[in-house]
């Protein structure tokens, strides 16, 4: 595929030596809307995920092209004019990075020509936003010998997305396609940053990953209203408890003090991000014990939490998530990402994949009237430059 992809770039913007970059996708776990609560989250990188090939050029242009959006052709840019254009559709995402890149300290004299290819399914809530964003960073530390640590592109690439492009995200998309290593998943602690790389060892099942190709329409608007709402539980709780955020709080101190909070929705809320802390906490260390079978179950009660408390199912999703729970072979099942849309995170026994992927593709069918896709995930690498 890369040969293919290097000959698509010099048929459009000419011969000449290239380089070769990559950035996952990446699907978390378990420990879903507890990064911007201060809380846990579990991530791993994918295999898959976006490529770009690059050529730095002499003059102050920036050249974009994607396989994927080939019907908007090339989109030309000034390296001294980086502003949010919507007519600029993707390449907002790229132009974000540099544009923060600049902003830090980070000086180029010249622009370079781009292409991109990704093979993440657009809208599925598997990062494609910050995977485009990490493949621009490694880009830019290559092609212009930057001194600059990954963390330090992980937050230029969240404050890309927050600052240039408008979305207010939490760390986790960018840290895990940053940070990731293969076959390991990431305990990140998104209060500190502090990590630590747990081996993703499940014995005689796989990591499947199902879309339910839904995009996640409702995500952005439904996202920063529930930011809202923790922020505002977080605040009420802050009037008696020395507290940062929501995951400082233990099971037990929340329960002891959540009449503190006014309003039952924001209860709920805050009763999610406290919760489901705890759980991922417990479920990395029952995935270093080889407690399979409990991890599964954690699983399954963040997805209850996230239907009933957090509200960012759906429909789609929660008919994918119970279908699986009826499976033979499915130890749990749980949706990831935003919400409203998008995939399911599924471990399967082995023996049971073929029939997982059948039997449920022809229920979601029968019940949804769509037909979702199935991966079987593998854990890869952070973003790189390819060799």
């Amino acid at each position: 595929m890369l040969e293919k992809l290097i000959d698509d770039f010099k048929e459009k913007f000419g011969l000449g030596e290239v380089r070769t970059f990559f950035a996952p996708g990446r699907v978390n776990l378990i420990g879903e809307h507890t990064d911007y609560n201060g809380g846990h989250v579990f991530p791993c990188a994918l295999s898959f995920g976006t490529y770009g090939v690059v050529r730095p050029r002499t003059d102050k242009k920036l050249r974009f092209y994607s396989n994927n959006f080939e019907e908007i052709g090339v989109i030309e840019i000034d390296l001294e004019n980086l502003v949010y254009d919507d007519k600029d559709n993707w390449t907002n995402y790229p132009k974000g990075v540099i544009k923060i890149f600049k902003d830090s300290g980070y000086d180029f004299k010249t622009g370079f020509d781009m292409l991109v290819f990704g093979n993440i399914p657009n809208g599925a809530g598997l990062s494609s936003s910050a995977s485009l964003e990490l493949l621009t960073s490694v880009i830019l530390k290559g092609l212009y010998k930057l001194e600059i640590e990954m963390i330090e592109m992980v937050k230029i690439s969240q404050k890309a997305e927050n600052e240039f492009v408008g979305v207010n995200c939490g760390i986790m998309d960018q840290f895990a396609i940053g940070m990731g290593k293969k076959d390991r998943a990431i305990l990140l602690d998104c209060n500190t940053l502090e990590y630590i790389y747990a081996p993703v060892e499940l014995g005689d099942a796989s990591i499947i990953i199902s879309n339910t190709n839904v995009r996640r329409g409702l995500a952005d608007s439904k996202y920063n209203e529930r930011r809202g709402e923790c922020e505002r539980a977080l605040g009420e709780l802050q009037t008696v408890l020395n507290i940062k955020s929501l995951g400082d709080l233990t099971i037990e101190e929340f329960e002891k003090n959540k009449e503190l909070i006014k309003s039952e929705i924001d209860r709920k809320r805050a009763r999610h991000a406290v919760y489901e802390n705890q759980r991922t906490i417990e479920a990395v260390e029952k995935l270093k014990d080889g407690n399979i079978q409990r991890f599964g179950q954690l699983m399954n009660e963040s997805h209850i939490s996230l239907r009933d408390d957090y509200e960012v199912t759906g429909v789609e999703l929660d008919t994918m998530v119970r279908l699986a729970w009826n499976e033979t072979g499915v130890i749990g099942a749980r949706m990831t990402g935003a919400g409203f849309g998008g995939c399911t995170v599924n471990i399967v026994k082995k023996e049971s994949i073929d029939s997982f992927i059948k039997n449920i593709g022809k229920k979601y069918k029968d019940e949804i009237g769509l037909t979702a896709d199935f991966y079987i995930a593998s854990i890869g690498d952070g973003a790189r430059e390819l060799i």
